[in-house]
């Protein structure tokens, strides 16, 4: 219990960082033996919703709602998702699913597990073909060096194709390294803490960061990270992506 109402998270206009300590958690229909901690979502001004799911053993997913695509992340635990015609696989720490809308693998806890959970109203190109689920281990994944830094390395964890209206990617930086610029962009973002810590600037305030904290940032919110402490800093984080703006929904 934080002393004196004293708290890292803060809310603006333009970006949020929220710390555990200010984590309430709640319900969501359908999801059962399950405490949900929603953290980002439209009433903080987001166009999307970013949510921990804390799964009791024996727990079950809820399909997403109509229209929605989901992308899960497996933080601690062990989940088995069933699909059809009979099919099953099993998701360790660092696995994550991609579900398009109208599609529903539900989700079944082997033990206490913990997800990531982003979701986004998607927003089809005309003429063109759904995207498919997609799901795997972190682990497997290859990741390449930012902008040519091989210390500030990026594994992206969804295809890099025009349907995508979404992307999911985790980043990971050796003590000492750095986002090369300001970047200030039309891309919205969620973040999840993975390990380590840094500093994080959004708009014009800096923070300091550390496993566990979530950040959101709004379009064109500046923002620069570094990573300090003695071990690498990791990082999920979702942004919305291939679309023009004038057709995004608010």
């Amino acid at each position: 219990m934080s002393p004196f109402g004293a708290t890292r998270s803060r809310v603006c206009k333009d970006h949020a960082l929220i710390t555990p300590e200010s984590f309430v958690s709640s319900a969501l229909p359908g999801w059962s033996k399950t405490d949900v901690v929603i953290l980002i979502a439209p009433p903080l001004g987001a166009r999307f919703t970013q949510y921990l799911a804390f799964m009791e053993p024996g727990a079950a997913s809820s399909p997403a709602p109509a229209g929605v695509e989901r992308f899960i992340y497996v933080l601690e635990g062990e989940i088995t998702l069933t699909y059809a015609p009979g099919g099953r696989e099993t998701l360790k720490t660092g696995g994550y699913l991609y579900l398009p809308p109208g599609v529903d693998y539900p989700l079944y806890a082997q033990k206490a597990s913990k997800l990531n959970v982003f979701e986004k109203r998607f927003q089809p190109i005309e003429g063109a073909d759904f995207l498919k689920p997609v799901f795997g281990q972190e682990q497997d994944e290859t990741g390449a060096p930012f902008e040519g830094d091989p210390d500030a390395v990026l594994k992206t964890l969804l295809p890099d194709s025009p349907l995508c209206d979404m992307a999911v990617n985790v980043f990971t930086f050796r003590p000492g390294a750095a986002l090369p610029l300001v970047e200030v962009h039309v891309m919205e973002h969620g973040l999840l803490m993975l390990q380590g810590q840094g500093v994080y600037r959004l708009g014009a305030s800096w923070y300091p960061v550390q496993q566990g904290d979530v950040i959101w940032m709004a379009p064109f919110c500046p923002q620069w990270f570094v990573a300090m402490g003695k071990e690498p800093a990791r990082y999920l984080y979702y942004k919305d992506v291939n679309r023009n703006p004038l057709a995004l929904s608010t």
